[in-house]
């Protein structure tokens, strides 16, 4: 892929929620919600401050992350669909 985010934006993959509940039942993809947690792709430099310094991001490229119902905005890029969004859109990296 060649897209490079800029400053503190960050490209993520949603990763795909279970189709199947714990105690066994199938959820049709009508009552599905789109995933709120995803994989970064790719990341920018990081932010940069008021004197020209770059603060770097707390994210990297593979991190596992939560983000929030309404974050970012949907692109397709070779087929794929992605979020772009801020690193302050990002709740939570999950380890």
């Amino acid at each position: 892929m060649s897209l490079r985010p800029l400053q503190d934006r960050i490209l993520v993959k949603r990763v795909e929620e279970e189709t199947k509940t714990a105690g066994g039942l199938f959820i049709p993809e009508t009552a599905k919600e789109k995933p709120q947690r995803g994989e970064i792709v790719a990341a920018g430099n990081g932010k940069k401050t008021e004197d020209g310094k770059v603060l770097p991001l707390d994210v990297k490229v593979g991190d596992k992350v939560l983000f929030g119902k309404y974050s970012g905005t949907e692109i397709k890029v070779d087929g794929e669909e992605y979020l772009i969004m801020r690193e302050d859109d990002i709740l939570a990296v999950v380890e």
